[in-house]
Order: C-alpha cells, then sequence, then structure tokens
C-alpha cells in the first residue's frame, strides 16, 4: 500500500510540473488517503503484536 502512496505522489509531482493542476490534486489527495491508512493499520499491526507477546 505504500508503494501505491509513493507512485501516486510522482503522479502528483509530474502531473504539477505540467500544469495539470486537476490531476495533481486528484493524486495528491489519494496519495494522502492511502499514507493515512498505511499508517492506521502500521499502528493497528504493533498493537496487536504487543499484545501477542504479552500473553505468552
Amino acid at each position: 500500500m505504500l508503494y501505491y502512496t509513493l507512485v501516486f505522489l510522482a503522479v502528483a509531482i509530474v502531473a504539477g510540473i505540467f500544469g495539470f493542476s486537476g490531476i495533481a490534486g486528484a493524486s495528491a489527495g489519494i496519495a494522502q488517503i492511502l499514507f493515512f491508512l498505511f499508517l492506521a493499520m502500521l499502528v493497528i499491526s504493533l498493537i496487536t503484536g504487543a499484545f501477542r507477546r504479552g500473553t505468552k
């Protein structure tokens, strides 16, 4: 998922350079959403991993 975030970020940067502001804004929005989803899943994974280690 982090890979797709970086891809959409690269598309947003390239589109911004060439002046396609609509595409750049949409790609940046998608990249931001994917980044926060990745971050939330990372935190959930760390919490569940800590609970599993603590119960053994």
